[in-house]
């Protein structure tokens, strides 16, 4: 004799009935509201704390990592999870760097100094502070802070600067602060956050309905 355990076409079909469409789309907006919030909280921490770059960029790297949670969550899957690292680096990179140059193109004093001497010579340091010497023979307070083991400017380099006169903001090369393209990389990160937002909203319905919960991850 057979005993029935509930489990049959019957079952699924009622727990298929049971997803709310609207409860999606209102975790998909959720999801979605969040991302951009992601975004313009993490650059106006950046605006606010101006020289304590690891401020905003602890900030921004949980802010990415929630948001990839979520993503899991709400897709019930991985992919698009890995998919939206990409983005992520983008609005990091992005909301971190966008305070600093936009107050540098804004206020900066440009200057074309030489570089007099630097503190990682005749050492294994990666982290060279640059005495810069401008046009009427005069050294900068300011040092000129590169970190990498190669690419550093030379001594006896002429370098075009950007510098806040507040001294507020580091001081960078000209060529380097670019807020347009900073703005370009968070609006473009955050513009496809929304994407995988909206197919994760969509997938996930699709896979609730099916009876595709918790316990299937991790799945493609």
């Amino acid at each position: 004799m057979s005993v029935s355990t509930g489990t049959g076409p019957a079952q699924g079909a009622t727990r298929s009935r049971g997803v709310s469409a609207w409860r999606s789309l209102s975790r998909t907006l959720g999801l979605i509201l969040f991302a951009w919030a992601a975004a313009a909280g993490n650059t106006a921490v950046a605006y606010l704390t101006f020289g304590k770059e690891w401020i905003p960029i602890t900030v921004g790297l949980i802010l990415c990592l929630t948001f990839t949670i979520l993503l899991i969550l709400l897709h019930r899957a991985w992919w698009l999870a890995v998919l939206s690292l990409a983005p992520s680096l983008f609005v990091l990179v992005g909301s971190v760097q966008l305070g600093p140059d936009g107050a540098l193109e804004h206020r900066g004093v440009r200057e074309s100094v030489v570089v007099v001497a630097d503190s990682a010579a005749g050492t294994s340091s990666k982290e060279h502070r640059l005495t810069l010497r401008n046009e009427r023979g005069e050294e900068l307070d300011e040092k000129l802070v590169y970190r990498g083991g190669a690419g550093s400017p030379d001594v006896g380099d002429e370098l075009d600067i950007l510098r806040d006169p507040d001294g507020r903001v580091p001081m960078e090369q000209a060529a380097e602060v670019d807020s347009s393209g900073q703005l370009g990389s968070v609006l473009g990160g955050t513009a496809t956050w929304t994407l995988f937002a909206l197919l994760a909203g969509w997938r996930g319905h699709v896979r609730r309905r099916k009876g595709r919960e918790l316990a299937d991850l991790p799945t493609f």
